[in-house]
């Protein structure tokens, strides 16, 4: 049995979830999503509260259930909020600038790098060293925002590179001459 699974999910005002079968789609001011349900799972609106319930008959649907719920809460949200991780450029002359629909990206290699921003996602750099990457769809975000960092991770001598502005990076010593 998912205690996740269990929870209402409660829709706010100016966000509709349209349930046709088993595909889900919620439009909100931030943008619209659709997702495709697994058999084992039925999912029920009744009035702006969406419920999660494994099929008949199925003893490991529960587990589908709960990520069904999580996934779903997670639309909701996206499309009435939306998610944002910001990344922080730590290094001498780590530079970022948005330019429409490309991320120039200046990291300490030989040449610039020219990030093209995916459809659906938007990448504002408020000063030279924030990148704020932010959506509706939060695995979308993430993913965006693991690729920008892959560029240039941080190393573990001075902390150099492209982290996320929570990260906490451990340093390591250097070695020591006897």
């Amino acid at each position: 049995m998912s205690r996740v699974a269990k929870a209402p999910i409660q829709v706010p005002k100016g966000v509709t979830v349209e349930i046709n079968g088993q595909d889900v789609r919620v439009k909100g001011p931030k943008g619209t999503l659709d997702w495709s349900v697994h058999p084992s799972v039925r999912v029920h609106e009744e009035n702006g509260v969406i419920r999660v319930a494994p099929a008949e008959g199925q003893p490991s649907a529960w587990v589908m259930a709960g990520t069904t719920r999580a996934l779903i809460n997670n639309m909701v949200i996206g499309c009435s909020a939306g998610f944002t991780r910001k990344l922080t450029l730590v290094g001498v002359g780590y530079r970022a600038q948005a330019k429409g629909n490309v991320l120039n990206l200046s990291l300490g290699f030989s040449h610039p790098i020219d990030y093209p921003v995916p459809p659906g996602i938007t990448i504002e750099t408020p000063s030279q060293t924030e990148v704020l990457v932010s959506g509706p769809d939060k695995q979308r975000v993430g993913q965006v925002a693991a690729e920008i960092r892959a560029f240039r991770p941080p190393e573990p001598y001075k902390g150099k590179g492209v982290r996320y502005a929570d990260e906490k990076i451990v340093l390591k010593e250097t070695k020591k001459k006897k």
